[in-house]
């Protein structure tokens, strides 16, 4: 009975990249699986199949020879043997395809110490101030440190580690369900191969306590608002002298009560009196580095005019350049009048024209031309 074309099997074009054949791999395996199909040889034959073809495809040299030859390539070896010989494991294969399809569910991390200490996450909120100039940051976490009476070996003073009689010194074992054997961290030594026999009384044998570690964070200037900052081995201690994990530091600006910032650049809303804004003269603005700057404003300024400060927003981070401050004028109208002021309103207003206010005349006079072309 001739074979069946793997690529047909994946369900993918000869052309697919490695993401295609795996993403195609992991949904036909989970289809044809035996634990969803009880009982089903056809399924089970399909199944076995399936990783054949994914065995040979998702390897480099074994697809180029199965591309050029087929399944010729393989004949005169076992079954799903690649090019140099060596066959397919079913066992330790679905081992790989079990850690593949749910080692990242379940925490794990390939190419991991065994033991190895756990990343830990702290979320640090600074002002917009710090975030422009940088800071060094001085932060407390509740970790795991290495036990100091054992030096994080786990075993009181002179105590050798043996070997773990439950996997004999391999970190793992293997459990046979059915025709499937599933590989999995030893639970005895943790993975380490090695067990202490005489713990230590500080730490109870896991050469680690905890503990609040005080820590020095550089912060540099110019950083973002979700910035994450990596302090490789600062996290937990590991188990019994294995490495730390690492620290994460995720940045949290604080709202400021004049800028907002949009990446390197700042803006600043300022209301302006309507009588400056109308005659024109100058106000003093705020800059995020502490200073002053002054803005020249134009007779007949109105809101929403913005004026530009260059190099006087944002740092940017890794570079001396800075962005740009924005001023946004906003016109503030006068409040709480008095009878004088009143008066000396209406007497500007009654002197008045359509060129003290054009946009308003403007509107008004096309409002007035829409209202007579509804009345026709």
């Amino acid at each position: 009975m001739a074979k069946t074309d793997f690529y047909e099997l994946l369900g993918i074009e000869r052309g697919a990249n490695a993401d295609d054949i795996k993403k195609a791999y992991r949904r036909m395996a989970m289809k044809y699986h035996p634990d969803h199909n009880p009982g089903d040889t056809a399924a089970e034959h399909k199944f076995k199949e399936i990783n054949e073809a994914y065995d040979v495809l998702k390897d480099d040299q074994k697809r180029a020879a199965y591309d050029r030859f087929g399944h010729a390539a393989f004949e005169g070896a076992a079954a799903g043997a690649g090019p140099g010989g060596r066959g397919f494991d079913f066992a330790s294969g679905f081992a790989d395809i079990f850690d593949e399809m749910f080692g990242e569910f379940m925490g794990g991390r390939r190419g991991q110490g065994a033991g190895r200490g756990a990343d830990l996450r702290y979320n640090l909120e600074i002002s917009l101030e710090d975030a422009f100039k940088g800071k060094q940051a001085q932060i407390r976490v509740p970790t795991s440190a290495v036990c100091e009476s054992c030096q994080g070996s786990g075993g009181e003073r002179g105590a050798k580690p043996v070997t773990c009689q439950q996997c004999g010194g391999h970190g793992k074992v293997r459990a046979q369900q059915g025709f499937f054997t599933i590989e999995r961290t030893c639970p005895v030594c943790s993975g380490a191969g090695r067990i202490i026999e005489k713990p230590c009384k500080g730490c109870g044998g896991a050469g680690r306590v905890r503990r609040e570690k005080t820590l020095q964070v550089s912060i540099p200037a110019g950083v973002e608002d979700g910035t994450r900052i990596r302090l490789a081995n600062e996290g937990e201690a590991g188990l019994r002298g294995a490495p730390a994990g690492d620290l994460y530091i995720f940045l949290t600006i604080q709202p400021h009560r004049f800028f907002q910032r949009d990446g390197a650049n700042v803006y600043c809303r300022v209301p302006i009196p309507m009588t400056t804004a109308a005659l024109g003269g100058a106000i003093e603005v705020p800059t995020l580095d502490g200073a002053r700057a002054r803005v020249t404003v134009p007779p007949g300024t109105q809101t929403g005019h913005q004026f530009r400060l260059k190099a006087k927003g944002m740092s940017v981070l890794r570079s001396p350049a800075r962005g740009d401050l924005y001023i946004q004028a906003t016109i503030e109208t006068p409040q709480n009048l008095t009878k004088r002021q009143q008066e000396l309103l209406k007497e500007f207003e009654a002197a008045g024209n359509d060129k003290t206010s054009p946009e308003s005349a403007g509107f008004f006079a096309k409002v007035k031309e829409l209202w007579a072309d509804l009345k026709e």
